[in-house]
Parts: C-alpha cells; structure tokens; sequence
C-alpha cells in the first residue's frame, strides 16, 4: 500500500541537500544499484513522491539529491547519475554532447513580496507588468512609493539566487521580454543578495517587508490547504497593462492558479516545461520508471502543486522515450 506523504514533508525533505529519497537508499526494495537521480530543486518534490509510489511496487530503489539543474547535467555526464533532472529545456550544447530528455511537467513560478510590504494592497489590486517587473529586478526602479505610485518612500531589496537555478533563467527569459534574456549572473549583479534554493530565497522575502524576489509556488501557498497562510505573497501578473481583469485575478488558491496556467492565463515563461534526462537513451530501471512517470505517474502531478503534461504533449514524450535519441 502506498504510503501518504504531506506536501510538507515532502517539500522539507527536498529542500535537504544530502541524497535522500522518500523510500530511502538503503535497498530495501530488492537486491541491485539504485537509481541514482540529481539536478533540480523545483522538480525534486514531485520525483520524490513518484519513487516513493513507485517503489512500493517494485524492487527498484533510488539515490536523489538536488543541486540545481546544472549540477544534475554534469553529475549526468560524469557518470554520477543515471537520471538528470531539469528545469529548462536542454541546451543545444547538451544535445551535441548526448543528453536526451522528456518532459514530466510543467513547473510555475512567480514574483513574491512579503505579507507585510507597504503596498501589497495595490501589487494584489493592479498587479505588475512585465516591463515593471524587469525594471524592478534590472534596478532601474528602486523605490516602491515609485513603482505603484503611493504615497511610500521605501527601497525596494532584491533578492535573487546563487545556485544554477533553471527557475531564474526563465525568469530571467519572461523578464526580458521579446530582447535577449537576462543571464543568472546578470541578475545576480543586480541584486542586493542571492540565495542558494526555493527555500532560502523565501524565508529572506518573508523576513523582509521590502524585499521582492521569485518562488515556485510550492514555496508561496500552504503545502497543505493550498491557501495563503504564511509570510510569502505573489505578485500578480497584469498581462496588458490595464490592471487585472478577471482572467488575470488567480491568485487566491494554488488550485485557482494551477487551473490558469492550464487554461493558458499565464505565461511560459515563466511556467515552464520540466525535463527527465539521460546521456544516450534511458536504460533499465531508469527507463521503465521514466515510462511509468509518463503514464501512471502524471495521475499525482496537480496534488503535489504542479500541472501536469497536456494529453497530445504527454504522447509525444511517450514517443520520444521508446523511440530514444
């Protein structure tokens, strides 16, 4: 029987950075190597919930650690890892060398302030543009009174991240616009500190009222009601400049959130595609349980925060992975 995590334990448990696995590395699931994955912190909540259902019924066991998606490619290559997990799409580069990924999921992140900001009632009335938001993170804005046009005189911090986070290249993608995106070491120039993960970058936004910085969800909305019960608010996103409309108000609940992303009411970037990887094709006990996440596993995807593949999308990867590179 499968054993029921919280979204709690589970996300703690990511957000650890030795390798253990819901199922734990000790091979109490059969005789053999273990599955060893690495990269991501975004994807790593969800793969963990999957080798822990997945385990339960077989005897394959599992190693995982996070370490950002850069460091899951070249423990890849390295032969560290059987697995690579990964928050973008593969680079060019990458595909030259002989990774071959799939995608599992898409993975949403968002601007976030902290519950005491001075003026979160206008950010939750109006939201930020686009080119507000990269004025904000490029520091060419740098007080909120001026950003929303209040009656406020405080510095806007920034906060961005240190390790190689796919999650702020997106961002740094969705705030350029349609010019060239902002590189990581860019917008760490630009801010005022970097942090290394989800969990750090939102404990800094909640303990400072004047700070904004990004989040996946999972790291904004309660793990378990999915309401807005801590410290770590999104900013909303004004598509058109006119203010939110009613498409553009989701913001309440995870699920309203997670419902607009999959209607298309929120933009990719920075939503994003997320990625299993190997170098060569899978192998093993890394493709079958790759072939199960494309099949069974998507079944779990919305519990745990995250949107699971569209239906025509899902069949190509169920292609793309029997046929291999």
């Amino acid at each position: 029987m499968t054993r029921n995590y919280s979204r709690r334990s589970v996300l703690e448990l990511a957000g650890v950075g030795s390798a253990l696995s819901l199922a734990g590395c000790t091979g109490v699931f059969g005789s053999g190597d273990a599955v060893r994955i690495s990269g991501g912190v975004g994807p790593r909540p969800m793969v963990e919930v999957w080798e822990d259902i997945y385990g339960e019924h077989t005897d394959t066991s599992f190693d995982i650690s996070g370490g950002g998606t850069g460091a899951g490619v070249s423990d890849l290559f390295n032969g560290q890892v059987d697995i690579a997990m990964m928050g973008r799409e593969p680079e060019p580069e990458e595909i030259d060398q002989g990774l071959f990924a799939v995608p599992m999921l898409v993975d949403t992140v968002v601007g976030t302030v902290s519950v005491d900001n001075p003026v979160l009632e206008q950010l939750q009335e109006d939201g930020l543009t686009r080119e507000e938001l990269e004025a904000v993170f490029t520091r060419e804005v740098t007080n909120w009174g001026d950003l929303v046009d209040a009656d406020v005189d405080e510095e806007i911090t920034v906060y961005g991240r240190s390790d190689t986070s796919a999650a702020y290249k997106q961002w740094g993608d969705f705030l350029a616009g349609e010019g060239s995106a902002y590189t990581e070491n860019e917008l760490e120039g630009f801010s005022d500190a970097n942090h290394n993960g989800d969990q750090p970058v939102a404990e800094a936004v909640a303990s400072s009222e004047n700070a904004i910085s990004l989040n996946n969800i999972n790291y904004v909305y309660d793990l378990e009601s999915g309401e807005l019960e801590g410290d770590v608010r999104p900013v909303p996103l004004d598509r058109d400049g006119e203010g939110l409309s009613e498409a553009e108000d989701f913001y309440e609940t995870r699920d309203e959130f997670l419902a607009a992303v999959e209607a298309g009411n929120y933009p990719f970037p920075p939503a994003r595609e997320m990625f299993l990887a190997s170098n060569g094709g899978f192998e093993g006990e890394a493709y079958d349980f790759v072939e199960w996440v494309l099949t069974e596993g998507q079944q779990y995807v919305r519990e745990y925060g995250y949107v699971p593949l569209e239906e025509d999308r899902l069949e190509e990867a169920q292609e793309r992975l029997a046929e291999g590179p």
